[in-house]
């Protein structure tokens, strides 16, 4: 009967997924994920309500605000998330996806039944989508499970 030869001394790491980026990576993301997305909301904000008229202040001023309120928002919520029971968790994502989704949609002209029901449709979506996310990984005390 065959055996296979064993190897020569190199062994396998088989539990997780390897960490390929540096501290400093990891700490330099943790500020230019929500800035950045800030960024790409607050133009998208500002591109909804000006509609293809011309760039005025008041639209540079709602781009920035949003930017900045979204950007804020975001990096409280990966800050505060990991902290929260699951439940509680899928329900602060969800609030902020509704919400900013529904005020880019507002930002199109739409009414405000029409925008309100958009964003709970998004915000329900989202709700199942983490809650069963947050489920699935963590334990009936909240505990991660890797």
């Amino acid at each position: 009967m065959a055996h296979a030869a064993p190897a020569s001394g190199v062994t396998t790491q088989a539990a997780g997924t390897p960490d390929i980026f540096s501290a400093r990576t990891h700490r330099t993301t943790k500020w230019a994920v929500p800035v950045v997305l800030g960024l790409v909301y607050g133009y998208w904000a500002a591109a909804n309500q000006r509609d293809g008229g011309p760039i005025t202040g008041w639209n540079l001023l709602l781009g920035f605000v949003a930017a900045l309120v979204f950007a804020v928002v975001y990096f409280a919520l990966l800050q505060l998330g990991p902290r929260m029971k699951r439940e509680v968790h899928a329900l602060a994502w969800t609030s902020f996806a509704g919400i900013a989704f529904g005020f880019l949609y507002s930002q199109t002209g739409a009414t405000v039944l029409r925008s309100t029901g958009m964003a709970l449709a998004v915000a329900a979506t989202v709700f199942v989508i983490l809650f069963y996310r947050y489920y699935t990984r963590e334990d009936a005390e909240g505990h991660r499970v890797s």
